[in-house]
């Protein structure tokens, strides 16, 4: 048998099937135009829920969601150590929240601590299997490998500043490079933590990676795409996606050139999710705290708030807090965002009873029979695992209520929604997810969720609503997976980290070599 190619998984982030291929027509992006004429293109691959960047790599570098890998937002709550945690919503929400503490939650507490360990990342799954295991700069990279951390350049001269202690090791693949934070080797590749100019840094270490043999796996990351949409909106992301092109394309030169290239690498290229315009910002817990008290980012007494609130871009999870003195009543809790202009979905959990489930800790109640309830524009409906209609990937639910709410249609026992894909397993994900609010919210085309920091990115784009515009986006195969787009009706990125594995010979599952 012929040695399986190396295998590099490249991720653009906020990348839209018609902005790819509109840089494509337009000549701004000819190699990517080049690996859609040889591969099979998914135009449609679902995102998870919450779609924004957190969530959705801890599901592409594990192949679960938000129930299994415990990532739920950018921002949320902590119920054990009853704080917000902070991913980098703004700069201005990183402030709120103290810059070193949001740093230490992003670096290390998501891998380590955040991330289940319960499940394998690819990382791990292939460094146990002996295979060379390597990644640029990516929010989940927990792998079996000890990294000292190596600050460098700006994160450098501010730990100096304020005289902070920034001296944990983490755990990553065997190549890891993590901006000014972490570089498993010397490169000639000038390090940067700065969104919007992060593509070429990335390029420069997987090329030099590609001189040195370094790899079996690689997970290229190119985030720049992520920035220039939210600043410019995702119409004139034409730019910016040839700007990932170019440091693609570098990788391609150093190959010897696209056939030579391909001849030696398998290639994924992917998005997390996609962008849509913003045009308002809502202020949720500005408008929440006229009826209740709402948790504060560095609040002296969190036992006393009613709420917490975690905007998290075009979503938000809402959370019930068992704090003293009294407590806010779930109904009135849940009519009050029913009824906010921006508000499109309100997503919660009930139990048998109908009565709202709320949690005090980590994870689900033991009880089970558990009740998902959507409701939309006075429109309810409620599902759950077990028999009845069948959605596009194979799963069975039982509804009750009208699928309306999702604008969902069920015909010969199948249920599809357009505007909102593989809507039930993505809303069961994020509400059973350990940290999961106890209201989780989708907002309205046109809005977004005003940050802690005061920030949203009105006048240009956003993410993070179940609606297919944040939604769906490219996943193109070479040399690896399937031999047509329709191998599966409805892909997710869920399906990302199986077909890696069996890339390389293991159980697509996570398990051992096969």
């Amino acid at each position: 048998m012929a040695p399986r190619k190396k295998l590099i998984l490249t991720y653009v982030d906020s990348l839209r099937t018609d902005m790819l291929e509109r840089a494509v027509a337009e000549g701004r992006a000819p190699t990517f135009g080049a690996l859609i004429e040889r591969g099979v293109l998914v135009r449609d691959c679902v995102s998870s829920f919450p779609s924004v960047t957190p969530v959705a790599c801890a599901e592409i570098a594990t192949g679960r969601g938000a129930d299994e890998h415990w990532i739920s937002g950018m921002n949320w709550y902590h119920r054990l150590e009853r704080r917000y945690v902070e991913y980098g919503s703004s700069l201005e929400a990183t402030r709120a929240f103290g810059v070193f503490r949001a740093l230490y939650d992003l670096v290390f507490n998501m891998n380590l601590a955040h991330l289940s360990p319960e499940i394998e990342t690819l990382f791990e799954s292939l460094d146990d299997a002996g295979l060379r295991t390597a990644c640029t700069p990516f929010l989940i990279y927990r792998g079996r490998h000890r990294h000292p951390v190596s600050l460098d350049g700006l994160l450098r001269r501010a730990v100096e500043a304020t005289r902070l202690h920034f001296r944990h090791h983490t755990w990553g693949p065997a190549e890891l490079f993590y901006g000014d934070l972490y570089a498993s080797r010397d490169v000639p590749c000038k390090s940067t933590s700065i969104p919007g100019v992060r593509d070429p840094y990335a390029a420069c270490c997987a090329v030099e990676l590609m001189k040195e043999e370094g790899f079996d796996f690689l997970l290229l990351s190119l985030p720049d795409n992520d920035n220039y949409s939210h600043r410019h909106g995702p119409e004139a992301t034409v730019e910016s996606i040839g700007r990932a092109d170019e440091c693609f394309a570098s990788l391609v030169e150093e190959g010897g050139g696209i056939d030579a290239f391909l001849a030696e690498h398998a290639l994924i290229l992917m998005a997390d999710h996609a962008q849509t315009d913003v045009r308002r910002g809502l202020p949720l817990a500005e408008l929440l705290e006229a009826e209740w008290s709402v948790l504060q980012p560095s609040d002296d007494r969190p036992e006393l708030a009613q709420l917490a609130v975690s905007p998290t871009g075009r979503a938000a999870h809402v959370y019930l807090l068992p704090g003293r003195g009294e407590r806010a009543e779930p109904t009135a809790v849940g009519a009050r965002l029913a009824e906010l202009e921006g508000v499109d979905l309100v997503c919660r959990l009930v139990d048998e009873s109908g009565a709202q489930l709320r949690r005090e800790q980590p994870g689900m109640a033991p009880r089970g029979g558990e009740w998902a309830v959507v409701e939309r524009g006075g429109e309810e409906l409620r599902f759950r695992p077990g028999e009845g209609v069948e959605d596009l990937r194979g799963g069975r639910w039982e509804l009750a209520g009208e699928p309306a709410a999702l604008e969902a249609t069920v015909a010969a026992g199948r249920l599809s929604s357009e505007a909102y894909p593989d809507p039930l397993e993505r809303v069961w994900s994020a509400l059973t997810a350990p940290h999961a609010g106890d209201f989780v919210l989708s907002l309205e085309l046109g809005y977004e969720a005003v940050d802690w920091g005061g920030t949203s990115h009105v006048g240009g784009g956003s993410h993070g609503a179940l609606h297919a515009g944040d939604s769906l986006g490219p996943l193109l195969f070479l040399g690896c997976g399937p031999d047509s787009a329709a191998a599966r009706e409805q892909w997710t990125l869920r399906d990302v980290a199986p077909v890696v594995r069996e890339h390389f010979g293991l159980d697509p599952g996570g398990g051992g070599a096969g």
